[in-house]
């Protein structure tokens, strides 16, 4: 009885692994048919675009890594990609071709730029950008070393997504530049500190060129007091400028003063200007040392065409000679 069963046995296992045999054969054969006719192979897309075909997934990122985000040109400091391609395996007829190099310019379009440069600058105030760090420094060693005055000049690194803002110089005309322009500024810091001062406040400029035609304190039949000011003759429509930085506090008629126009400058400094043909600005104008804000003539209690100035502090007239019109 055993020898029977384990003839029985022996031939059904004989017959499964037959068949097993003819099942991976013929499995087998559908595998090398379809591979045949098809291939294997990565479908690529962005934004659920499809881009393309590629064969090899991990050397197509080499490729991408390499070409796009490691391809640095001039000024690039970082290159993002916007979106990573996504990867997909596909059983694809084999007549389809892979398109690497068409899909790697079409991601290149589809980057975010990050570029460097260095600004040099005076005081916080740029004045030329070079490409490199290295230019940068070379730069500022130089017009240190060629510079008598201690100047605070220094190095600002900039970044921008937008390469159109890069303006770049070749270092030997970017240093004769900021050697111009660096002395120019020395120059007016010397003017600066050679000017007139009232309580603290510049007076860069006189308001207009003429010839003085009445001074301070002048006694006159055509006033009741002496003179508050300094009169100064020019012809009608001369620009009269602001003698400096302030805010309009006046801009009218104004009786015998005619059309005057007030500016406070702080520190309880004011300058007045009467008598004008025309008013440039208005109440509550922000204008720089300078500005134009009038033009002389001789509305008002005047005889002839001229500016009427005065100089006033916390509210009391003083002689605009003392600083002005030596």
């Amino acid at each position: 009885m055993n020898f029977i069963l384990k003839k029985k046995l022996k031939y059904y296992t004989k017959e499964i692994f037959k068949y097993f045999n003819i099942i991976i054969i013929a499995f087998g054969l559908i595998i090398t048919m379809v591979l045949m006719k098809y291939k294997p192979i990565y479908k690529v897309s962005i934004y659920g675009k499809e881009l393309g075909y590629i064969q090899n997934k991990e050397l197509f990122e080499k490729m991408v890594k390499d070409r796009v985000i490691e391809n640095k040109g001039k000024n690039v400091d970082t290159i993002d990609l916007k979106t990573n391609p996504q990867y997909e395996l596909k059983l694809v007829n084999r007549t389809i071709e892979t398109n690497e190099k068409e899909m790697i310019d079409i991601i290149q379009q589809d980057v975010q730029i990050t570029y460097k440069y260095y600004e040099i600058a005076l005081n916080n105030e740029a004045m030329e950008s070079v490409n490199t760090l290295e230019e940068a420094e070379e730069l500022v060693q130089k017009i240190k070393e060629e510079q008598e005055n201690e100047i605070n000049i220094s190095i600002i690194e900039k970044y921008t997504e937008n390469e159109n803002e890069i303006k770049t110089t070749h270092l030997e005309v970017a240093k004769n530049e900021i050697q111009m322009k660096v002395s120019q500024k020395l120059e007016e810091q010397e003017k600066i500190k050679n000017m007139p001062e009232i309580n603290g406040i510049k007076l860069a400029c006189t308001p207009v060129s003429g010839t003085i035609t009445s001074r301070y304190g002048v006694r006159s039949r055509m006033r009741v007091s002496t003179h508050t000011g300094l009169d100064i003759g020019a012809k009608t429509g001369s620009k009269i400028h602001v003698v400096a930085s302030g805010v309009v506090t006046c801009a009218s008629y104004q009786g015998a003063y005619g059309n005057l126009v007030k500016v406070e400058h702080g520190n309880g400094v004011e300058t007045w200007y009467a008598h004008t043909s025309k008013m440039h600005v208005s109440v509550g104008q922000k204008v720089e040392s300078g500005e134009t804000i009038a033009e002389v003539g001789s509305t008002g209690n005047s005889t002839g065409s001229h500016l009427h100035l005065e100089i006033r502090v916390n509210g009391k007239h003083i002689n605009p000679q003392n600083y002005l019109y030596h």
